[in-house]
């Protein structure tokens, strides 16, 4: 065909118009617009809405959203095209990961929760755990402190071990992480940035885990993060601001209360006319900002994702920071006619902490006279005889610690028939980091410059093999899954130390050649070096018939460098079945939109405790005690001794569970829920014992102890009701409770000691421990009776010795574990508003008040310290009553906290006229911890300060706590 020169192309034609979901008629953003046989496209902004230019009325367009049925419409004569996309898959239907594979979560029969990163809790976050607290029953997470990227601890179903903590494994797109320390006081999970993870799933129960095997004892938390999506690119940006305060300072005595009191009880008043509060001093209103970018996009054969990430926390005490970078890229890729799929996953990220002396600074500031200046005339901290400034702790110790972090997997998977996939995966976790704890040197107060150094090194090598064979033929679904895993850790640390630096403006760290101590006595280098492997063969079998008889059966073998030449292999085995009632006819027409009774039994393995203590251990040294002169001279030559025996026969931890659960969807589904009852029994405990032979040449040997054993059980209600309106009103309102009894039995001591007091006086008194008949962290104490005629304590005589308050006076007064565990959640949405509010709470459990038992008694306060009202103590309490670790100190920890409260807004920048570069506007604002709902008087209730005895890990202790804070976050995000 000839075209004359004159004739004019067609015009171009601006196509409009709105998605929604056909069954609820809700708008769906973020629906990829793509014109059929080309790049070129869009997505849809907050209401649904898009704009696209055609080239004439004979294009296509292809409208695609996950979940739903992709449709494509010829435009024709039309400028406006409005397309309503219906459900791919119900609720039931939803890809639920399961490790080493995914399921739908119809067809799952182990307990395990799915988050997805809508329902993620908001506000200034730091690691996974933060994300899912409250949001999953039986699943409790404790923020240790309030320090910006704190340790946060995590039980799944309750803790089950004694050395071995409470944490469960955490595996992140494959990698299954280790819980081991990658440097510095930190949450090792800190590299994650929150805003790259896609979902959260928590496998519960032993049939779940029982996959993982030897490390799934304490439960498993997959995470997955974003990955790229095929159809039109997007660009999105988001960046939030934080203000953060303290929630709940301690209600101490201000300077004309001080003054009064001191008075009141025959002390002398050291009155210096100020009026200071201590606590305002070392705190600060902080600010964080997080800036991230994020792009994301791709084909049919190729789809990729990458974003960059920006944090800086200040936290709310002075000196206290957290900066992190993070990194993310990851690409799909299709070859041999799709036959080949290549996945690439890469995550780098650098922290850097600084921390205060925080024992030290909050000590001084809750104690500190409130009449004493915290500044000089000229506006310096001031400088005391009498204690040291807080202030000037601040500024003469510096403790920062940068943490660099690499986790890389390539995973090819190739078809090798349409049945049969046989999948590679080999990933690499790496992570080195740097400490430097500095005190600088100062004639008032007296202190010597010092310089410790840290360096650490972690490396996690993963290389795994596994088959997949899945086959359909007419009312039989068949998944078969056999592999092989092994797994290498590396980790090597060395220290050294320089003293008696001068005083100088010259931080030590940045010349350590001008300290003047290198004797070996004060500053013996130090280091260690650890590996540690494990290898493992593992199968699972899913078997569905007629898509209601369902059945799941898994076993691993796992082999671990930990145990002895006797038992370094263990198989953990689970079975678990379910029947979808709500498909049998009898319930067909019936209420249930799902109904479905699951049930499970298996085994799981815990290898968590020291390197080498399978191992003879000797040391060398000159003394009295390890040798004797070879002459008539005093001369001791070196002498070895055993410090500990070998013991080849040493194997793993088992945990036997048993899980009965009941899944059910009402009303088409707008109320779903589901019940579960748990029974998880933790045996042949691993533990340091005394021989029973006092003739040994060691003092202690590890062990199995047969009969010991570690029982939580309990039952979790979950629930959640969704409503939708065609207006496009929604809400959720949903929660869970938990009801959990946990008991030690068989254990061959009276008290095996996990938390220990400190301060003048305390150090190393036992507090709580692992106790016959017991929960986990049962405080065991000394009962207070209140104090005698002459104002002395009284304390219970059990023994009926005629003497109270002796150890064996102690009973068990309660557990730091929670019995009950409480969340609520709610949200809802109306015309671009949105609104959630999430709320959490635990009760049954108490807590010891490490700091008033330390700072806060009559003693105290008649020298001149200070305190809130419960230094006062008795009204006929003597002055000279000591405060040793008792009942008086132990409280009820239960508390209600509004975790985060969050408004959204979605803009429409077709409105604003910026639709032809920006699908989405969306302005929030978060609160978090706006309130908590408690008796407890210290800074706050869910706490758990580290005081381990021995690596046994310590529950519910409070001293000297960072205080939690109070933040307000605003953000914006813009898609492009």
């Amino acid at each position: 065909m000839v075209h004359r020169s004159d004739e004019k192309p067609a015009a171009d034609i601006t196509i409009s118009g709105r998605v929604t979901d056909a069954t609820t008629n809700e708008a769906l953003a973020g629906c990829s617009v793509v014109l059929k046989g080309s790049q070129k496209g869009t997505t849809t902004d907050a209401n649904g809405d898009y704009k696209i230019v055609v080239p004439d009325g004979k294009a296509t367009l292809v409208f695609g959203f996950i979940g739903f049925v992709s449709q494509e419409v010829p435009v024709g004569n039309r400028t406006i095209v409005n397309v309503s996309l219906k459900s791919s898959a119900s609720e039931l239907d939803q890809v639920v990961v399961i490790g080493y594979g995914t399921t739908t979560k119809k067809d799952v029969t182990g307990s395990l929760k799915t988050i997805k990163s809508t329902d993620f809790n908001r506000g200034i976050m730091n690691s996974p755990e933060q994300l899912l607290q409250g949001k999953v029953a039986g699943v409790n997470v404790t923020s240790a402190s309030g320090e910006p990227g704190g340790t946060q601890n995590i039980t799944i179903r309750g803790p089950g071990g004694v050395r071995t903590g409470s944490t469960p494994l955490f595996v992140l797109d494959g990698i299954a992480l280790d819980n081991s320390s990658t440097g510095g006081a930190t949450n090792p999970l800190n590299f994650l940035n929150p805003q790259d993870i896609e979902s959260i799933d928590v496998l519960k129960d032993a049939s779940a885990t029982a996959i993982y095997g030897a490390r799934g004892a304490n439960g498993v938390v997959l995470i997955t993060t974003k990955k790229g999506k095929a159809g039109a690119t997007n660009l999105t940006i988001s960046s939030n601001v934080g203000i953060s305060t303290m929630a709940r300072p301690i209600g101490l005595f201000s300077a004309d209360e001080y003054k009064q009191q001191v008075a009141a009880i025959g002390g002398v008043v050291d009155d210096q006319k100020a009026s200071t509060d201590w606590q305002r001093e070392i705190s600060r209103t902080a600010i964080t900002q997080n800036h991230n970018l994020s792009f994301g996009g791709g084909t049919d054969r190729l789809t990729y994702y990458g974003s960059v990430g920006v944090q800086d926390q200040q936290g709310i005490l002075k000196n206290s920071n957290l900066k992190r970078y993070t990194g993310r890229f990851n690409a799909s890729q299709k070859f041999l006619e799709n036959r080949l799929l290549l996945d690439v996953n890469m995550t780098a990220s650098q922290t850097v902490n600084e921390r205060p002396p925080i024992e030290g600074i909050i000590g001084a500031a809750l104690s500190a006279n409130p009449t004493y200046p915290a500044r000089d005339a000229n506006g310096n901290p001031a400088r005391y005889q009498a204690f040291t400034n807080p202030l000037l702790a601040l500024d003469l110790n510096k403790d920062l610690t940068t943490i660099n972090r690499v986790v890389a997997s390539v995973s090819p998977s190739f078809s090798i028939t349409k049945d049969l996939v046989y999948k590679l995966n080999l990933g690499v976790d790496n992570s080195s980091s740097t400490r430097d704890q500095q005190s600088y040197a100062s004639t008032v107060p007296q202190q010597d410059g010092r310089l410790d150094a840290t360096y650490l090194n972690n490396r996690n090598v993963l290389i795994e093999n596994y088959f997949t064979y899945t086959k359909t033929s007419g009312d039989h679904n068949l998944t078969a899954l056999l592999g092989h895993s092994y797994q290498k850790f590396t980790i090597q640390g060395r220290n050294w130390s320089i003293n008696k630096f001068p005083v100088s403006p010259i931080e030590p760290a940045n010349n350590p050649g001008l300290g003047q101590d290198l004797t070996l006595a004060n500053n013996r280098p130090g280091g260690y070096a650890i590996i540690n492997e494990l290898q493992s063969f593992f199968s699972r079998v899913n078997y569905a018939y007629k898509d209601r008889y369902l059945f799941t059966a898994t076993v691993r073998a796992d082999g671990s460098s930990k145990f002895g030449a006797n038992n370094k292999y263990g198989v953990f085995p689970s079975f678990s079945g379910g029947w979808r009632l709500s498909e049998e006819g009898f319930l067909k027409s019936g209420p249930f939109s799902d109904l479905k009774l699951r049930a499970g039994w298996g085994q799981t393995g815990n290898q968590e405790i020291p390197s080498k203590i399978t191992q003879a251990l000797f040391t060398s040294n000159v003394s009295a005690s390890t040798s004797y002169p070879l002459d008539a001279s005093t001369n001791y030559p070196a002498g070895t001794t055993y410090t500990r025996l070998a013991n080849p026969d040493i194997q793993w931890e088992v945990s036997t569970q048993t899980d009965l659960g009941l899944d059910f969807g009402l009303f088409r589904g707008a109320l779903t829920g589901s019940v579960d009852y748990f029974h998880k029994t933790s045996g042949k405990i691993l533990l340091e014992v005394i021989p029973s032979d006092p003739i040994q040449p060691a003092s202690t040997y590890w062990t199995n102890v047969p009969n010991m054993t570690i029982t939580n059980q309990g039952l979790e209600l979950d629930l959640n009701y969704r409503y939708a309106a065609t207006s496009g009103f929604r809400f959720d309102i949903g929660g869970n409770i938990t009801f959990i009894k946990n008991v030690v039995n068989n254990s061959p001591y009276t008290v095996i000691t996990s938390g220990s007091a400190s301060g003048p006086g305390l150090t190393s008194a036992t507090v709580n421990g692992y106790v016959n008949g017991q929960p986990i962290g049962t405080f065991f104490l000394r009962e207070y009776l209140g104090v005698d005629d002459k104002g002395v304590n009284r304390f219970s005589d059990i023994d009926g010795d005629g003497i109270g308050g002796t150890d064996k006076d102690r009973i068990a007064a309660g557990s730091a574990l929670p019995t009950r565990q409480f969340n609520l959640n709610f949200s809802t949405a109306y015309k671009g508003f949105d609104l959630t509010a999430n709320f959490n709470g635990v009760s049954g459990n108490k807590l010891y008040d490490n700091t008033t038992n330390a700072l806060f008694y009559k003693a105290r306060l008649v020298k001149g310290l200070n305190g809130p009202v419960e230094s006062i103590g008795e009204p006929t309490e003597s002055i000279n009553n000591p405060a040793p670790v008792s009942t008086r100190f132990l409280r009820d920890g239960a508390f209600f906290r509004l975790n985060n409260l969050s408004l959204g807004y979605n803009l429409n920048p077709r409105a604003l006229g910026m639709n032809r570069w920006i699908s989405n506007i969306r302005l929030s604002a978060t609160g978090q911890n706006l309130f908590v709902i408690t008796k407890y008087k210290g800074y706050d209730p869910e706490v758990n300060i580290d005081r381990t005895v021995n690596g046994i890990s310590s529950y519910g202790i409070d001293y000297l706590s960072y205080p939690k804070a109070r933040s307000f976050v605003f953000g914006l995000n813009l898609t492009f």
